[in-house]
């Protein structure tokens, strides 16, 4: 699985812990930025995640800004994109089982690298139920086609 990362300045130290996480797990992350902790805006960087995954180059993404509300406001404009903000694990596990969400979102500013770690891992593992969650994501979808 290769998994695309972005941060804005705010979530620049979670993002390098992140990736170090994906490949200690022999997964392939691939960091679409920032280079340094710099201020930057947060909408530049969600789109480069966002398109990818709208557009089917890749199936999941994360992004971590300060609180991680504007990653997923700006995410979530994409077609195809179910972004979730996860503050632990239980939210982690929902987003993927219910909602099948393709990128995670995090807040750097308030949670723990820990925390944010144990999120990463749970959102990686865990499958979508499929069932009676396929019909409302496909009413999400459906959404997006009239918009």
């Amino acid at each position: 699985m290769k998994t695309i990362v972005a941060s804005d300045h705010a979530g620049f130290k979670l993002k390098a812990r992140i990736l170090t996480f994906l490949s200690e797990n022999k997964i392939e992350g691939v960091d679409l930025g920032p280079d340094g902790d710099i201020s930057v805006d947060y909408p530049d960087f969600a789109v480069k995640v966002a398109e990818q995954v709208s557009a089917g180059e890749r199936t999941r993404g994360i992004l971590i800004c300060g609180t991680g509300i504007g990653m997923s406001i700006t995410a979530n404009k994409f077609n195809g994109v179910r972004a979730a903000l996860c503050h632990n694990e239980a939210t982690a596990e929902a987003s993927r089982r219910h909602n099948d969400a393709n990128i995670l979102v995090l807040g750097g500013r308030v949670l723990t690298e820990d925390m944010a770690l144990k999120i990463v891992d749970i959102w990686l593992n865990t499958p979508f139920d499929g069932g009676r969650h396929q019909g409302r994501i496909d009413k999400i979808q459906s959404i997006e086609k009239t918009q």
